[in-house]
């Protein structure tokens, strides 16, 4: 399956971030100053406003309490990273434990099966090449990580559902990063980049991202080595089934150890929710993969990780 990517067309990614927040500001300042005039004419008075505000604050309370939002204890022996970031608006650390445990409930709903045996027209060294191929288009559109993993769980997701001929496969891949990038990316590829990489694209899978929170205040090389196991992996089936979650907690581990720098702490035991023999046995798979002998057709993670910007 001859795969060969080109370089994206978009004029939109030769914006740059001054030039984009320097819009937002300039629309901001134009809101505003229209705004003025009309919010001085009909302007509540103090009684409605302090009304209003209480009104507000009597239905976030009541939300909090139903939802028991921020309420964990944390172990003693448990460094405990939410407070120190609490009164930062940016962390969301009163919400952060309650976001994560509710993204791994939602994992059960979207466990993938073994599928490949359905695909009459597909094979696992199919798939590898795909994601492979997947690893590059993230990089040339210089794509977070998030939307290369989202992308490979969409394909796997619409795979265990639908069959799909060896000459729609690529297409596939082009639309799971498509549509994941809707999710992750601030300013996604337009769709015309899509249609230039693959001659047309289409819109039929659809899943809901998990994620993972910090949860240990590790190195760049040693989260940058937990990053190249876990990319690694994606072109494994074997991986497949398993958790999101679980498959990150051992890629960390598994660098913390290559790294020398822990074992599995109380820290990260509470944070990730998974006690150390709950992950050895992917902690193991994961080993194995980046162990093998790698095929020349699937070198693309391989060289990634090489550049000196991932710290060779």
């Amino acid at each position: 399956m001859p795969i060969k990517l080109i370089k994206r067309l978009s004029n939109e990614f030769e914006k740059t971030d001054e030039s984009l927040y320097c819009t937002a500001l300039e629309d901001v300042a134009k809101k505003s100053n229209k705004s003025t005039k009309s919010s001085v004419e009909s302007s509540p008075t103090n009684g409605e406003l302090t009304t209003a505000s209480t009104d507000l604050s009597l239905v976030a309370q009541q939300i909090e309490t139903k939802l028991n939002l921020g309420n964990h204890e944390v172990p003693g022996n448990v460094e405990d990273f939410d407070k120190e970031n609490w009164n930062d608006i940016f962390q969301a650390s009163h919400y952060a434990m309650d976001i994560f445990n509710y993204l791994k409930t939602r994992e059960a709903q979207f466990k993938i099966p073994d599928y490949m045996g359905r695909q009459i027209c597909l094979s696992h060294w199919m798939r590898s090449l795909l994601v492979d191929w997947m690893v590059e288009v993230q990089e040339s559109f210089e794509l977070n990580h998030e939307t290369l993993y989202l992308g490979v769980k969409l394909v796997d997701m619409y795979l265990s559902k639908m069959t799909v001929g060896k000459e729609t496969l690529q297409l596939v891949g082009a639309a799971a990063m498509f549509v994941a990038s809707k999710y992750d990316e601030r300013i996604p590829p337009m769709i015309d980049d899509f249609l230039y990489i693959c001659g047309r694209c289409i819109h039929k899978a659809r899943a809901y991202p998990d994620g993972n929170k910090p949860c240990a205040k590790i190195t760049m090389p040693v989260l940058t080595l937990a990053r190249f196991i876990l990319e690694y992996s994606l072109m494994d089936y074997a991986t497949v089934s398993i958790r999101d979650s679980i498959l990150a907690a051992a890629s960390l581990f598994l660098a913390l150890r290559m790294k020398h720098v822990s074992g599995w702490t109380p820290t990260l035991e509470f944070y990730t929710g998974y006690k150390l023999e709950e992950i050895i046995p992917v902690v193991h798979l994961l080993n194995d993969g980046i162990h093998k002998t790698p095929k020349s057709q699937l070198m693309t993670v391989l060289n990634k990780y090489s550049h000196k910007i991932f710290l060779k």
